[in-house]
């Protein structure tokens, strides 16, 4: 392995057929994330700034959704930025205060579910993202966001109880809880919304679509478990698909990336061989969507690369 820092193995071997692309909306939607997070309040949260300045949303949601109008973008830019605030604040109580973490998540629940009314900062930050949601989407596709949100919320769960576990966590666990932490779902009914027209219930429910979208939201989530690796290693995540690889086979952390580049690659080609397969039956709206789950393999790529927040895998030492 001729690669010396884990960004350069990255890009040797992972594959990659989606080429980059950028939003022209992309500063006017990083304006608007801006100006939401004041406005609801998270701007005032400890390390919000900081964390925010590290993670760009709007990067993130200019890489993935690059063919989005601006109000789609901007919900798309919003909705990124909230679960990075909601995920590393959950990870930090989950991690520290298990007890703790109930509270938070059962606020979300009872929002997405009931129409609760908020209590915290975050509750009514959530809130306001739901009624934007409702505003923009069909009524069908705002179900289906909330039904996706609270399968993500209660993934946060399942992290805190892996996280606080004494031994350590098989492969097919920590894959299993990652593919409901990843948050990439809950982002799909908005590809949805950006289509002309609905898609139709025979399209939107065939089984290759579904399988579709499992294969779209691991590999766009299982990218930057590669490049957050040393991240996380030092920070004692377990929730990684490279980490997970590396406790599996008690391996040198390039050997594990390696390993864990190959199951995307698998799985990159297979979303390709499927896609091939049901393409004829789609609609033109059928076929957007679908390049919209695309375009969060190459967004999550892409903006992996460069993003602050994964300063570490350029790091010459890698063990």
């Amino acid at each position: 392995m001729p690669a010396t820092a884990l960004g350069e193995l990255i890009d040797a071997h992972l594959y990659m057929p989606f080429p980059f692309r950028r939003s022209p909306h992309e500063a006017a939607a990083a304006a608007g994330v801006d100006q939401w997070l004041r406005a609801t309040g998270l701007s005032e949260e400890p390390g919000v700034p900081a964390m925010i300045s590290h993670t760009r949303p709007a990067e993130l949601a200019s890489y993935n959704s690059p063919d989005a109008d601006p109000g789609v973008l901007e919900l798309v830019a919003r909705q990124i930025a909230y679960q990075f605030v909601f995920d590393d604040r959950a990870e930090e109580v989950g991690r520290h205060r298990p007890g703790q973490l109930l509270p938070m998540l059962c606020e979300s629940i009872a929002i997405l579910r009931d129409g609760a009314p908020p209590g915290t900062p975050l509750g009514a930050a959530l809130s306001d993202l739901y009624r934007q949601v409702r505003d923009r989407c069909t009524p069908a596709q705002a179900a289906r966001w909330a039904w996706k949100s609270r399968e993500y919320v209660h993934g946060l769960l399942y992290e805190a109880v892996a996280q606080t576990h004494p031994s350590p966590l098989r492969s097919g666990l920590c894959t299993s809880i990652r593919s409901l932490t990843a948050g990439v779902e809950p982002f799909y009914p908005l590809c949805e919304a950006a289509q002309p027209r609905e898609l139709t219930s025979g399209e939107l429910h065939h089984p290759l679509m579904r399988h579709l979208s499992r294969l779209s939201a691991d590999a766009a989530v299982w990218i930057p478990d590669l490049f957050s690796a040393v991240k996380e290693q030092r920070s004692g995540g377990m929730i990684n698909l490279a980490l997970a690889y590396q406790r599996a086979h008690q391996c040198p952390l390039p050997v594990a990336v390696t390993l864990a580049i190959q199951q995307i690659n698998h799985t990159i080609r297979e979303f390709e061989r499927v896609y091939t397969e049901i393409e004829p039956e789609l609609s033109p709206s059928g076929v957007g969507y679908v390049e919209g789950m695309a375009g969060w393999i190459r967004g999550c790529y892409y903006w992996s690369r460069t993003v602050p927040r994964y300063a570490d895998a350029g790091a010459p030492a890698l063990r």
